[in-house]
């Protein structure tokens, strides 16, 4: 790949073309070298020219994006961030788009389309400069992929100051409550995390420690999410809701657009599902879960970091490992993006960095002592 990053822009709209053109162009290090009004037209220019990444649109004349999507993974496999209208009816689409290999998607409201690409521009500005550093081979491989879906909210897309966990959750002043025998596990992940997820996840036997889950995903999007796991995991897979209880076997995964913490009621843990401000330019945070699991849990939890652009997580993973608990990370050769991993260990956060493959079995360890 060249310094600047090359991108072809394929949508059916000429208002959108136009404007995700403009915006990309703010950019000093992105090209955009065409842009073409239906696949068929984006097969033809692949023949004399190779972008570095495609911005892709679902619903098109001619042949859908879904259809090129998997036709372009099958072929010769390209970063792609796909745009899938932010509705129920979207979401299933738009786990339908990473099944297929897509990096990320951008979503966008049936109306208003060129206001809002414009608040969210930062957003989508940042989707394709992951895209083009994302390690496509990792998606290729991964043919079980469920869902990358990047929230694209105006809140979202605006520029401001980056708050920490602190705007959500205090840090606990002490030490988590003793071990009990009830011992839980925290997941955070971004961009390539649910097709990571799901990986670690179908290892798990039934009678594994509960689990809770980050995966930086808009409102919307976690229930059809948490539905399509449930489908192919031993373990119970669900949205998680307030007052539930975190039992061995189950899954509960953040609901887009609120943050999620674990809070402890004798020996036992359940979860809080809250809102507030976004934390690291997210909602759900991973650092705010990582720090309830902190002040809750201590030594009786485990935190594993994934693939994922950014840094939420680390600092909350540092105060995990902290508390007592355990750490992992997922290496870099199985990341589709290094970003949140690398950042954790940097902080001196994490106890083993392993390959996607042996994080499952590396739980189950854990979960044994």
């Amino acid at each position: 790949m060249s310094t600047r990053i090359k991108v072809m822009i394929v949508d059916d709209s000429a208002v959108v073309r136009q404007v995700v053109t403009e915006l990309l162009k703010t950019d000093p290090q992105i090209d955009v070298i065409a842009a073409v009004s239906d696949p068929i037209f984006a097969l033809e220019r692949l023949k004399t020219q190779t972008p570095d990444v495609i911005v892709l649109d679902v619903e098109m004349p001619r042949m859908d994006g879904i259809t090129f999507l998997r036709k372009l993974m099958s072929e010769r496999p390209l970063p792609v961030v796909m745009c899938s209208s932010l509705t129920e009816a979207g979401a299933a689409t738009t786990l339908d788009a990473l099944a297929a290999g897509a990096v990320a998607i951008v979503t966008k409201p049936k109306m208003g389309v060129k206001q809002f690409l414009q608040d969210a521009s930062c957003d989508l500005l940042a989707q394709v400069r992951a895209a083009a550093s994302a390690n496509v081979k990792q998606l290729s491989a991964g043919a079980k992929a469920i869902a990358q879906p990047r929230s694209t909210s105006n809140e979202a897309g605006r520029v401001g100051q980056k708050l920490t966990a602190d705007a959500v959750l205090s840090a606990s002043a002490g030490s988590a409550m003793h071990e009990t025998t009830e011992k839980i596990v925290a997941i955070g992940t971004s961009t390539g995390g649910t097709q990571a997820l799901e990986q670690v996840l179908v290892t798990l036997p039934r009678g594994s420690p509960g689990i809770v889950v980050v995966q930086h995903m808009p409102e919307k999007f976690t229930a059809a999410f948490a539905e399509r796991l449930d489908k192919v995991c031993q373990m119970t897979v669900r949205e998680a809701k307030t007052g539930e209880r975190l039992l061995p076997g189950h899954v509960l995964i953040a609901p887009g657009g609120k943050h999620l913490t674990l809070k402890r009621s004798g020996a036992y843990y359940h979860a809080e599902v809250v809102d507030g401000a976004l934390v690291n330019r997210h909602k759900p945070s991973v650092d705010v879960l990582f720090r309830s699991v902190a002040n809750s849990a201590g030594r009786n939890a485990l935190g594993v970091i994934m693939t994922g652009m950014g840094d939420d997580g680390a600092r909350g993973m540092k105060e995990m490992r902290d508390s007592g608990a355990t750490t992992l990370a997922q290496d870099e050769a199985s990341c589709v993006v290094f970003g949140m991993p690398k950042e954790a260990i940097k902080l001196q956060a994490v106890d083993r960095i392993l390959p996607l493959q042996e994080i499952g079995r590396a739980i189950l360890g854990w979960a044994s002592r």
